[in-house]
């Protein structure tokens, strides 16, 4: 008998990617999602509209069928607007991942896979960011997704229950085959920002800062491809269900790249010259992050695939010029 799980916030850009890669892999998928962000039309199992701050409908869905574990991906994840809105991004954040456990708890849903971030670490007191770096978030975001991280330890601890924690670095790219990809209103990712300036649907790009201590001078950051991303959502579920009581890992490649060799690459890959100006620093901006996942290499047996820059470049590449959605 096929597995089951339910993907909340699975109309998102991460959480479609990886609900996709689970019925590939033979799971049963049902998306949980609002449409607040996510999108209608990158879904394609069943789909119940609902907030994840209402326990009702979550029950409802959890109690219909059974379940083996949920994927919480659900979340406001800008980490200006957490700063100007705090007591939204607690609201959903935090208190709708609570929902979401009192609801796996009435249901009898034992297993969770969270989507946390290395904004968890805050400014890194060395590189690369391993799990036990200490935490201190800088944001509102990051600060939501370590308190969840506390709640859901302390669910593990007293009630039982197997959670996964999976600490994404920059998440990047898109679906290869051109069907899904990363379509955000504000968009705030650098590679996504950078073709849409290629070509000409948003102003010259700002690189800000060039003077960090860095090869180029320019930010260092950690791009994973969002189906290395899936891949390792899945093995984490296997994780699980294989009788581990579940831990956190970081998910990135261990290679950082700047924001001109970003640049760079978009060249190669589209043949175009890349419009951008140079930009103050911002605030907040650390020159630096990149992972130490050999964790998630030993434990769970995840080895990303995408590796090249120019490669991740390429699927994102092919998505901005025909969007879906």
């Amino acid at each position: 008998m096929s597995k089951r799980v339910l993907v909340v916030g699975g109309a998102g850009y991460i959480g479609s990617h990886c609900a996709r890669f689970l019925e590939e892999a033979g799971i049963e998928v049902v998306v949980y999602d609002n449409l607040s962000t996510g999108h209608r039309e990158a879904v394609r199992s069943e789909l119940v509209v609902g907030d994840i701050r209402d326990r009702e409908t979550l029950f409802q869905t959890l109690n219909a069928r059974p379940f083996d574990a949920v994927l919480q991906f659900a979340a406001l994840c800008l980490v200006g607007e957490s700063q100007r809105h705090p007591v939204r991004y607690y609201d959903v954040n935090v208190g709708g991942t609570l929902s979401l456990l009192d609801a796996m708890t009435r249901a009898d849903v034992g297993a969770m896979v969270f989507s946390s971030t290395c904004a968890v670490y805050g400014a890194p007191h060395y590189l690369p960011l391993d799990e036990v770096h200490p935490k201190a978030p800088v944001s509102v975001y990051g600060q939501t997704k370590w308190m969840v991280e506390q709640i859901l330890e302390d669910a593990r601890a007293r009630q039982g229950l197997s959670i996964a924690s999976l600490r994404y670095f920059n998440a990047a790219g898109a679906h290869p085959d051109g069907t899904l990809g990363e379509s955000h209103d504000p968009e705030t990712h650098l590679i996504p920002l950078a073709l849409d300036a290629l070509m000409g649907k948003r102003a010259r790009l700002k690189v800000f800062g060039r003077d960090y201590d860095t090869r180029d001078g320019t930010c260092v950051r950690d791009y994973i491809h969002v189906l290395d991303l899936a891949d390792a959502h899945h093995r984490a579920l296997v994780h699980l269900w294989h009788g581990s009581p579940g831990g956190a890992w970081n998910l990135g490649t261990g290679n950082g790249t700047t924001v001109l060799e970003i640049l760079d690459g978009v060249t190669r890959v589209t043949g175009r010259p890349m419009p951008y100006d140079d930009a103050e620093r911002r605030d907040g901006d650390a020159p630096g992050l990149y992972a130490a996942a050999a964790k998630a290499r030993t434990e769970l047996g995840w080895v990303p695939q995408y590796t090249n820059i120019d490669d991740v470049i390429a699927t994102a590449w092919r998505w901005a010029q025909d969007p879906r959605y």
